[in-house]
């Protein structure tokens, strides 16, 4: 393994780490501030931090470039939106858990553009990590949470960032495709959050930490760092380094909040992070020497 991977594999894992760290603060935010308002901050911020290197460097992008990186903002906005929807209804452990889902759907789509089955692996990863949703969310009454609902159509949305993510960056200027996202998402949230929530911008301390630290370490940083990573890595690898990203969103709600999962959640949560293992742990088969 070349340095530059272990480099790429090593941004990866923490960016799991500060991706975690945000489901808690997050949750704790959007008590008093609306969803659309607070991703229109993050997002700005964002676009501030990562944009201000050269801000004419924006108006020359090639065409396929900015149709590319509105593409993927198009995924990572309905990544973000449902996710925080769900995190007002859900805890901040299990929509890490949930939310860690997309890992094995990412197998599929990539299969799907490829034009080829998935493998087994795929298959038994989604086999194992579906009970364990519905034990993580099931209901007396046997139906899913209405938060955690949200936050499983969060996943797919993720998933399909990871793949285009993974078929357009190694083609593509890193900053470019990452700016290009977080554009998209600050422009579609600003008109609806003045429309729907109209903020009067009378907002605590616990908001704007949260709005900066999201904005600039998770946003702008995070997203830059994924797609260099991913021109260097594949989407599979990609993923399943990120399998982390639910065990760190556990501990910090555990830390910040003291979350605690019950019996059968902790079960549910098991099988979704073994199934997320199985379906990237690539099997090696080797062949035995005959003697």
């Amino acid at each position: 393994m070349t340095q530059k991977r272990i480099l790429a594999d090593l941004s990866l894992f923490l960016l799991a780490a500060i991706w975690g760290s945000t489901f808690v603060l997050i949750k704790g935010a959007l008590a008093q501030v609306g969803v659309f308002t607070f991703l229109a901050l993050r997002f700005w911020i964002a676009t501030i931090a990562l944009g201000g290197y050269s801000p004419t460097r924006w108006l020359r992008l090639p065409r396929r470039t900015v149709l590319a990186g509105g593409m993927i903002g198009l995924f990572l906005l309905g990544g973000y939106v449902f996710q925080s929807w769900g995190l007002i209804f859900t805890s901040a452990s299990k929509a890490g858990f949930i939310t860690g889902l997309y890992v094995v759907i990412v197998p599929f789509l990539s299969a799907w553009f490829l034009r080829r089955p998935p493998d087994k692996q795929a298959v038994l990863g989604i086999s194992m990590a579906t009970p364990g949703l519905f034990l993580l969310s099931l209901q007396e009454d046997f139906s899913l949470a209405p938060g955690d609902l949200l936050v499983v159509a969060s996943t797919f949305f993720w998933a399909f960032q990871v793949v285009a993510l993974g078929r357009y960056s190694p083609e593509m200027d890193s900053r470019d495709l990452a700016f290009l996202q977080i554009v998209v998402v600050a422009l579609a949230t600003t008109p609806l959050a003045w429309v729907l929530e109209k903020p009067s911008g009378g907002f605590g301390e616990e908001v704007w930490f949260t709005v900066f630290f999201t904005g600039v370490l998770a946003t702008a940083l995070a997203l830059l760092v994924q797609v260099w990573a991913q021109r260097i890595t594949s989407p599979t690898r990609t993923a399943l380094i990120l399998t982390a990203e639910p065990v760190f969103a556990a501990l910090f709600a555990y830390l910040l909040a003291g979350e605690r999962l019950g019996p059968r959640e902790i079960l549910g949560s098991l099988l979704i992070l073994l199934g997320m293992l199985v379906a990237e742990i690539p099997i090696r088969r080797e062949s035995k020497a005959k003697s």
